[in-house]
């Protein structure tokens, strides 16, 4: 590939900390890549000795895909690929503590949701009514459900931030004890808590008996990191960092102080802008070159960033990709409200449907299609009704991203209506109805079928465990009890709409896991009734402040999302409506915030926490940026008179001379057939994802692209919990320290995390891990010493884009001198003998790509008592074949050819989704 000059400079620059300023579209990731490439070629570099952050999971499969195919393309082939660690800080807290720490081994990490759910739930507890908020000049507590957001802000900050703990209020210290010791009651891990355990040990002393072994890989391992998106960290953050560093590691941070936009979750751009003052011998590398974008796009972004950004670091983003600027591609258009604006829009997106669109300069042209569109809401939640409802009247497909308007969905609020039936507060009717209404393919006899199983659904039987009555279990019997199929729901020609159906309730099933992990032990009757108050009254609000995604799907449809969300994406056309003075740039709300409660002269630079002008601006230009060719612009005034007047951004953009005021007339081009652009998604599968996909692809569509849940079972973390006493055990004895019998007590309690059992049912777990790890260490004591490696993190890349990784359970030497891989089995709901074999030999492959050696053996240990462990000679044949199997399951699954199998079979029998993927036999 050839490289600009300063794209050679950023490569290059491998012993001197290192900063580089990337503008928007400025290949950063390939200069990211091709540098780790650099570093990996240097005598006496390691895989291991390369750290590389990355902001979100799609960006860290994007670069881990980039870097590994310039590895193979460079370099040839590398052994221990699978010990160079490309992904997110929280995602490489979780890593090496589940690594180096035994201790957090039992531990889960909450969600947001879950989050906030847990503090509801135990607002008393854990210090949510104990903190203090001073409103008006009278303190008070804070409410539980209306307040437990704020209070979650709360807490986080007091745990991310540099704060003067000597202005902290006492009440307030003692809350966030509080906090901490339900979540560490509990084994739980919030976000923030997995950051700041981990930096506490990454601060701590070598010989420290709990954190000196994460510390010492450090300090023998890391040479090299890497942090992406270095504008928007915190404080914490930078710790981890400085941790990472503190025994010599070369530093690398890449971004642009123009995109920091997470200020008000307290990222600090200071951190990058400082950035050479703060570290000695810095050398600062601009990327100013944006291929994504016109010159057109790029003047008005760099208009906007110069106008409204004071103190910027010093960059000209300069337009050197192949998109060309025509006028009347960049627009900023007033209406008279907002039902017009939401009009025009949609007139606009059909009008650019089947345009020509290159989306390299030496690829042929396509036709745009839904999905080459994207709205971008300073608030979905607050200005997005009128777009959506014309969208729906046009039957222009759409997705929504996140969670944020799930509920507004037909079929969710039909959804809700059966659950809330099932509390005896809608009626039958009111369930026939609201799924009628939803029009996605149900008669009368289908929903009769359906009520039956909300009528079984309320009928508590006493003395019934409570684990037994499920949420999710109601809700997958409900869908298959009605016949719901993805491929029968009506559609409008050009759309699938049974797709965009499948998605929303999916997400649905992601709700009910949120609300079901923290409800599970509930009386029923609570539960149903305390689930059905909080879809109804407080779900839509928690998820409009969550920006996560649930599930890989994405249909071919217009997206709709906030400017947050659409961070690091692009499309070939963009629209920012509802561009309102107070609304975008957003004006400062009032009510109660986090410094009614944490004293602001404790935090610094708490402005960030509230949002500035130069905030928004830097908002507004990630918006800009997200355009490639076709951006509008557009006004309409809100519903009161504080959104009555144009927001600055927009009469901005209209001074800028490659913007037109009043749309021309489409020009007439020859229209080409609309054909999305399916960028082949860069697919990472986990073994037991890859064995879903290999027992059904269909399967793995629900679960995965569709993101739905099987129902929580009261034992679930038993067989982890086994686990993890064996990689204690066998991580201490490649250190030369044999476990006993005299601890296997210790070792189970220790490791013991059976959330949503019953009390009889955890003793009778509790029990059968003793006996099964006793067993074990009778019949294997004299042979732990031969361990070679455990919980040894292993990849496959089968193909461009395509990467399996996972842990093996054991690696070990046998006295014939053969090696052996071990998968150790703990529960009677084993898989399938074909897919573990299956399994095992891409476990084969992910060793000989660390070690560069083949193993002799795969075992099956099943640690249960009388069950049948097996062990087999690897399968040199079958080696190849499993490479094929993989390879082509990857590539269906980038084509979305995902199929069902044409009958049922063993898959079918033991899925609990498949009532909604096909009728049960008779």
């Amino acid at each position: 590939m050839d490289y600009t000059a300063a794209q050679r400079a950023a490569i290059s620059t491998l012993d001197d900390p290192l900063l580089i300023i990337a503008c928007a579209g400025s290949g950063k990731t390939q200069v990211i890549s091709q540098r780790i490439v650099e570093i990996l070629r240097r005598p006496g570099v390691r895989p291991e000795n390369v750290v590389a952050f990355t902001f979100t999971e799609k960006a860290a499969a994007e670069l881990k895909n980039r870097t590994l195919e310039l590895i193979e393309h460079d370099l040839g082939p590398i052994h221990g690929l699978a010990d160079m660690y490309i992904g997110t800080m929280h995602g490489f807290a979780r890593s090496v503590l589940q690594t180096w720490v035994p201790e957090t081994f039992k531990y889960a990490v909450l969600n947001e949701i879950q989050n906030r759910l847990l503090v509801d739930r135990n607002s008393n507890k854990c210090g949510l009514t104990t903190a203090k908020a001073m409103v008006k000049g009278t303190s008070r507590p804070l409410w539980r459900y209306k307040e437990s957001g704020l209070f979650m802000q709360v807490v986080g900050i007091l745990r991310e931030d540099d704060i003067d703990q000597e202005k902290i209020p006492e009440d307030l210290d003692e809350a966030l004890g509080m906090y901490r010791t339900v979540l560490h009651s509990l084994r739980y891990f919030d976000y923030t808590e997995l950051l700041r355990t981990t930096v506490d040990m990454l601060e701590s002393d070598p010989g420290d008996s709990m954190a000196g072994p994460l510390v010492r890989h450090v300090r023998d391992a890391v040479r090299y990191v890497v942090v992406d998106e270095y504008q928007d960290t915190n404080h914490i953050q930078e710790r981890m960092i400085q941790g990472l560093c503190r025994f010599g590691a070369n530093l690398c941070v890449v971004g642009d102080d123009d995109q920091t936009i997470y200020q008000w979750r307290g990222s600090a751009v200071r951190n990058i802008q400082t950035f050479t003052r703060r570290y000695p011998g810095v050398r600062s590398v601009t990327l100013d070159d944006n291929f994504r974008s016109s010159p057109a796009v790029v003047s008005l972004a760099q208009t906007v960033a110069e106008t409204l950004v004071d103190d910027r670091l010093a960059k000209n983003m300069v337009a050197s990709g192949h998109q060309e600027f025509d006028r009347g591609d960049l627009l900023a258009v007033e209406f008279s409200g907002a039902d017009d604006e939401a009009v025009w829009i949609c007139d606009r997106i059909a009008a650019l449907r089947g345009t020509p669109f290159r989306d390299d300069r030496d690829e042929a042209p396509r036709g745009l299609s839904w999905s080459d569109m994207a709205v971008l809401f300073r608030s979905v939640a607050k200005d997005a009704d009128p777009l959506v409802a014309e969208l729906k009247r046009r039957d222009i497909p759409y997705v929504i991203k996140g969670l944020a308007r799930l509920f507004d969905a037909p079929e969710i609020q039909a959804c809700v209506t059966a659950f809330s039936y099932i509390i005896g507060e809608s009626g039958a009717d009111d369930v026939r109805d609201s799924w009628n209404a939803a029009d996605i393919g149900l008669d009368a006899a289908d929903l009769t079928a359906g009520l039956k199983v909300l009528d079984e659904a309320k009928n508590w039987q006493p003395g019934a465990r409570w684990g037994s009555y499920t949420l999710q279990r109601t809700y997958l019997d409900f869908l298959e009890a009605v016949g719901l199929r993805e491929d029968t729901v009506p559609s409008a020609d050009g759309t699938v709409r049974g797709e965009l159906v499948f998605y929303n309730l999916g997400k649905f099933s992601q709700a009910i896991s949120d609300f079901e992990q923290i409800h599970f032990q509930s009386d029923p009757a609570r539960k149903y009734e305390g689930f059905v108050r909080w879809l109804t009254h407080h779900a839509p609000g928690y998820y409009a402040e969550s920006d996560a995604d649930v599930g890989y799907a994405t249909p071919d449809a217009v997206t709709i999302a906030t400017v947050h969300q659409a961070k690091g994406m692009q499309w070939p056309a963009v629209f920012v409506p509802a561009l309102r003075k107070n609304r975008f740039p957003s004006k400062r709300q009032g009510g109660i915030n986090v410094f009614h409660v944490i004293p602001e002269n404790a935090v610094p630079d708490a402005e960030r926490y509230r949002g500035t002008e130069a905030d928004e601006a830097r908002l507004f230009y990630v918006a800009v940026t997200r355009a490639q060719k076709y951006l509008a612009l557009s006004f309409s005034p809100g519903g009161s008179s504080m959104y009555a007047r144009r927001s600055v951004f927009f009469d901005l953009a209209t001074r800028n001379p490659n913007v037109l005021t009043a749309a021309p007339p489409v020009r007439t081009v020859a229209r080409l057939e609309p054909r999305p652009r399916h960028e082949l998604p860069d697919v990472t599968l986990s073994f037991s994802e890859l064995k879903y996909l290999f027992e059904c692809p269909y399967q793995f569509k629900l679960r995965f692209l569709y993101g739905f849940n099987p129902p929580i079972h009261e034992a679930l973390g038993y067989g982890k919990s086994v686990h993890d006493v064996m990689a204690e055990i066998h991580k201490r004895a490649i250190d030369g320290d044999l476990a006993s019998a005299a601890e296997v007590a210790d070792l189970v309690d220790r490791h013991l995390n059976v959330p949503f059992a019953y009390p009889a049912l955890r003793e009778q777990l509790r029990d059968a891990a003793r006996k099964a790890v006793s067993r074990y260490l009778a019949e294997n004591r004299g042979i732990l010493g031969q361990t070679l490696h455990s919980e040894q993190q292993v990849q496959v890349r089968v193909a461009p884009g395509i990467t399996v990784d996972g842990r093996i359970d054991l690696i070990r030497r046998l006295d014939t001198n053969e090696t052996s891989i071990v998968d150790f089995k703990s529960t009677e709901r084993a898989q399938a003998e074909e897919v573990t074999r299956d399994q095992l030999h891409v476990y084969v492959l992910g060793y000989q790509e660390l070690t560069g050696r083949r193993a002799d053996l795969v075992e099956v240990l099943n640690l249960d008592e009388r069950s049948r462990s097996t062990r087999e000679v690897v399968d040199e044949s079958l080696l190849g074949d499993i490479q094929n199997k993989i390879r082509n399951a990857g590539e269906a699954l980038r084509a979305n050819d995902l199929p069902r199998h044409r009958h049922w079979c063993k898959a079918c029998a033991t899925c609990d989704l498949a009532g909604i993927c096909r009728d049960k036999p008779a």
